[in-house]
């Protein structure tokens, strides 16, 4: 039986690394994909050492062209099994009233369009594979509206709608579209891109909060709906730390 490949995006950090990690030591060819290119020939080098098959493949999803060409660089290398659109993030906490358009817009651009960018061009090899897995990793914050999040939820629940729609759209194709939706995840870079950098404030978000989710938690879940039956499909799975019963209801120790 050969090797069946994945794609990665945003996989230079965070969720995207970790998932990255987990799909290549469930024996997955990953291909890793974001901008910044010393990130991912780093974490390829490391799986390659370690034993695993994995490819860096700098890219911007938001760059329909560069799209396109990597997507006919893949299909040219075999078949593409599991798409795993994990790019994406939230640019300030600002209101409706006083949002920053080119922050709306650079979330819109990535949790979007660019999802739409990569999934049109790669359902084409999943769906000859006969076998093919889309994972759309949103949020809780496409599912429930919070303040100071309007641009953000309103990307996400532009995800969350995408996935939904195609899944009617590829009904009775050979191919699952999967959601998963993490709530609060402590990673090194979210929320202090977020915050443009105030590490203070980024730090707050968490305070108190004794255990929110990782970024290798969220990746085991992608990576154990990734790997059940064919006929399985993983519809939505919102996950939360513990501590975590909505976006805005937190237990935090003192």
């Amino acid at each position: 039986m050969s090797v069946r490949t994945a794609v990665v995006t945003g996989a230079s950090s965070g969720i995207g690394a970790a998932t990255a990690r987990r799909l290549a030591e469930g024996g997955m060819r990953v291909v890793l994909t974001a901008r910044r290119a010393d990130r991912i020939e780093a974490l390829a080098k490391e799986l390659t050492a370690a034993g695993h098959n994995a490819v860096a493949r700098p890219l911007d999803v938001t760059d329909r062209a560069a799209v396109d060409a990597f997507a006919a660089e893949l299909r040219g290398e075999g078949e593409v099994h599991v798409l795993v659109n994990n790019a994406g993030g939230a640019l300030g906490t600002d209101s409706v009233a006083e949002g920053d358009p080119a922050d709306w817009r650079a979330m819109y651009e990535v949790n979007v369009l660019g999802v739409l960018n990569m999934t049109q061009a790669l359902l084409p090899a999943l769906t000859a594979s006969g076998d093919g897995t889309v994972v759309m990793v949103s949020s809780t914050a496409g599912l429930d509206v919070y303040e100071g999040g309007g641009g953000y939820c309103a990307a996400k629940y532009g995800t969350h709608a995408l996935t939904e729609t195609l899944r009617l759209e590829l009904c009775g194709q050979p191919v699952r579209i999967v959601e998963i939706a993490p709530g609060m995840v402590r990673t090194d870079e979210f929320a202090l891109t977020r915050f443009r950098g105030d590490a203070d404030k980024a730090a707050a978000v968490y305070q108190g909060v004794a255990e929110p989710l990782t970024a290798e938690d969220v990746a085991e879940t992608i990576g154990w709906a990734v790997e059940r039956p064919p006929h399985v499909n993983i519809d939505l799975l919102v996950v939360r730390p513990r501590a975590q019963a909505a976006n805005r209801k937190v237990h935090r120790e003192s």
